[in-house]
This record gives structure tokens, C-alpha cells and sequence, in this order.
């Protein structure tokens, strides 16, 4: 296959009267990190199950390229899974060498590409292990080191940085990186929001099986309201408290952070702080990822624990 840009095109998806995807739409272009992410229940893991064909969706499409992916597509996609997929009592290295040759690789590609990850993850001292007696952080590199076995032209990672102590997921966001680079188009899921803010080139907010939000990073907390932090040393608590259209969010010594409504004055707000005396900071300050999407999941909060992903 050759680069291409993943589109998941108003797919819809119901079990019975709950609707788990609602015309969700959002492409993962080539060369792109894309951060997918949602409250559980949202609809991410239902998403990448139809988009790798391990669900039917009940309207509309996965394209890959322009066109609908096929059968023999979806064997170039490479699917990490949050729950583990690999087989327990297999040693590591001939479970990579097994699942590279599914997808259609000679024993020499497959042994070669197998023990290319396997370094590459820092398994090299476990290649003859069997899975289960491996760390949940090492069975995670395995089950990388398995969506990246065959080469694939499309990443679809559910959760992959879950459970990894700080230095794997320095390694795995190097891989991840590193395969965007070469014109793959690279889409996780995760709940460490910080690490999406940090990695990913757009970010996707689903709720309830709706997209409520795709952009960058930038584009996306640009638009969010800001915050207002005002130091004044000799204030006393509360002086903002009564200012039109201003929210004290929190007070800290003698810094307060206020949440301005749209149109509210600002310069009304400095007013009042040089009133008390010395203002040693006024600024705005943009809201982060982890904010926004708290906002975004706040209305109708998603789905209760254990209804449809």
C-alpha cells in the first residue's frame, strides 16, 4: 500500500436501543500523529474495531487512500489492542516471527523484522520468554512490537502507553514519531492527556459517540476560553468576587485566577486589582488539552462504565 490519508467517514454504529457512534467523522492523515480521545463508554474502541473490520458498522465508511478498505487492506493496518491479543504461553520472538507471517511475510522477512523490534523495544533479554511470564510494561512492547512486525502502511493503537513506566513511554513515543515520519498514518487512544498535548499533530474529543472536537492542539485550546491570573500582592481573598461576568476559579496567596465570560472587561478586572495596590502579573493563560476536554465530556458526561466503547 502506499501513503494515504485514513478517513473514517459518518459511521455509525447501535447495540439494540444504545447508540454507540452517532456519524462519527475525523480522517488520520499521512504522516500524522492523531490523538483520539474520549471518557470510556465514548466510542473510541468501537471506532477502531470497525475501522480494522473486527466490527460491521450499520452506516457509513473506512477509507484508506480514497477507497474503501478491503480485506486485503485491512492486513497492512497494524492494530494494537488494549486488552492483550498475544498468546500467553508462546515465547516472544516466535509470536512475532508467527503473526508476521500471517500477514504475508517470508520466514526470513518475519525473523528478521522480529528480531529488528524485538532490539528496537528493548526485549532482546526476553526474545525467548513466554509472554505471560513478562511484565504487563514488556507484554505492552511485545504487543507493539506486533502491530509493527509487517511493516504497516496505517497505526491503530487503542491505549498503548497504558501501564509503561516513564522510560518505555520515551521509547514508544520515539517509534511512534519515528513510523509518522516515514508517511504512516499513526492514530492512538489515551487518557494521559498530557502526553497526547505533547505528541500528537491533532487531536479528535468524542463524547457519547458524537466528535465533539477536531483540530490541533493549538486551534483547539485557542478557542476555548482562557484564564485571567492577577497577582497582587496586597489584596485581600475575594476582591474579585462580584466583578461583572468574572469567575474566581481559585485563589492561591496572592495570585487569583478568574474564568472571564466573552465580552467581559478586562481592563475593568486590572482596575479593580490596582485599586488594592501593586499588580504583579495580569495575563492570560491558555487553557491545556486536559481542560479542554473536561469542558468538552462535562455536558453529558458519556456513558455509565461498561456500556459499549
Amino acid at each position: 500500500m502506499t501513503e494515504g490519508t485514513l478517513e473514517i467517514d459518518g459511521i455509525s454504529k447501535r447495540y439494540g436501543a444504545k447508540v454507540a457512534l452517532d456519524g462519527v467523522t475525523f480522517d488520520v492523515r499521512a504522516g500524522e500523529l492523531f490523538g483520539f480521545v474520549g471518557s470510556n463508554g465514548a466510542g473510541k474502541t468501537t471506532t477502531m474495531r470497525i475501522a480494522l473490520g473486527v466490527l460491521a458498522a450499520d452506516g457509513g465508511e473506512v477509507r484508506f487512500g480514497g477507497e474503501k478498505i478491503t480485506h486485503e487492506a485491512r492486513t497492512h493496518i497494524g492494530y494494537m489492542p488494549e486488552e492483550r491479543g498475544l498468546y500467553p504461553k508462546m515465547k516472544v520472538l516466535e509470536q512475532l516471527i508467527y503473526l508476521a507471517e500471517l500477514h504475508g511475510l517470508s520466514a526470513n522477512e518475519a525473523h528478521r523484522n522480529a528480531e529488528n523490534w524485538i532490539s528496537r523495544l528493548g526485549l532482546a533479554d526476553r526474545r525467548k520468554d513466554e509472554v505471560q511470564k513478562l511484565s504487563l510494561g514488556n507484554q505492552q512492547r511485545v504487543q507493539l512490537a506486533a502491530a509493527l512486525v509487517h511493516d504497516p502502511a496505517v497505526l491503530v493503537l487503542d491505549e498503548p502507553f497504558s501501564g509503561l513506566d516513564p522510560l518505555a513511554v520515551d521509547v514508544m513515543s520515539g517509534v511512534l514519531r519515528e513510523k509518522a515520519a516515514t508517511g504512516v498514518p499513526v492514530v492512538f487512544s489515551s487518557h494521559q492527556l498530557d502526553l497526547v498535548e505533547r505528541l500528537c499533530d491533532r487531536v479528535g474529543i468524542i463524547r457519547t459517540g458524537r466528535m465533539v472536537a477536531v483540530g490541533t492542539v493549538g486551534e483547539l485550546t485557542s478557542s476555548a476560553r482562557s484564564k485571567l491570573v492577577v497577582t497582587a500582592p496586597a489584596a485581600r481573598p475575594g476582591w474579585a468576587a462580584g466583578l461583572p461576568g468574572v469567575r474566581v476559579l481559585e485563589e492561591n496567596g496572592t495570585t487569583t485566577v478568574l474564568d472571564l465570560d466573552p465580552g467581559a472587561d478586562d481592563q475593568a478586572v486590572l482596575a479593580a486589582a490596582l485599586a488594592t495596590g501593586p499588580v504583579t502579573e495580569f495575563s492570560r493563560r491558555r487553557r491545556s488539552l486536559t481542560e479542554l476536554f473536561r469542558d468538552a465530556v462535562s455536558d453529558g458526561a458519556g456513558s455509565k462504565e461498561g456500556e459499549p466503547r
